[in-house]
């Protein structure tokens, strides 16, 4: 008994030696794959925007060709905002659920050179469609905003924001 205890241990020893470690599969990510992901990503937000938009069917947007949705409600005085120009807004930042994650402080502007600072660029592109004086609502997408990883505070990654925003003035 003791021999075929110790064959069966020897045994199992010996398929346990001879089993050769599975090497681990990399997955392989091009160009492509990305782009793909890309699309697919973008048509999602699309469909979030218009179900969105449902709700809000007074807003009359027009769609840029980045992706940028804007309406604006009150059209202002004098030329639209330019590269290098310092404007000056309020403005509030909610998600498309309505939270907001960002606001200016009551009796406070928020001030930005236009193209040339580290706002949202969707924020950019909305205000060189704006005149001094001018309100509007922009509906950016992530790929405007904060993209795939967020603003690591109040933006979760691949957010799309809804901003409110006055252009008090432009220098």
């Amino acid at each position: 008994m003791i021999k075929q205890f110790s064959f069966l241990v020897m045994l199992l020893v010996l398929v346990a030696c001879t089993e050769t470690e599975k090497p681990k599969v990399i997955p392989q990510w091009d160009q492509e794959k990305s782009t793909e992901m890309n699309k697919n990503l973008a048509i999602e937000e699309e469909i979030q925007i218009k179900l969105f938009l449902e709700q809000h069917k007074d807003w009359k947007m027009e769609k840029s060709g980045t992706g940028l949705q804007y309406f604006i409600y009150e059209e202002g005085e004098g030329s639209i905002g330019s590269v290098g120009q310092t404007a000056d807004v309020e403005m509030k930042i909610t998600l498309l659920d309505g939270s907001e994650v960002y606001s200016t402080k009551k009796d406070h502007v928020d001030e930005f050179v236009i193209d040339k600072s580290e706002i949202e660029s969707g924020i950019h592109e909305g205000i060189k469609k704006m005149k001094k004086g001018g309100k509007a609502k922009l509906i950016i997408p992530s790929h405007l905003a904060h993209g795939l990883i967020g603003d690591f505070e109040k933006i979760p990654p691949l957010s799309i924001l809804v901003v409110d925003i006055h252009l008090l003035n432009l220098n």
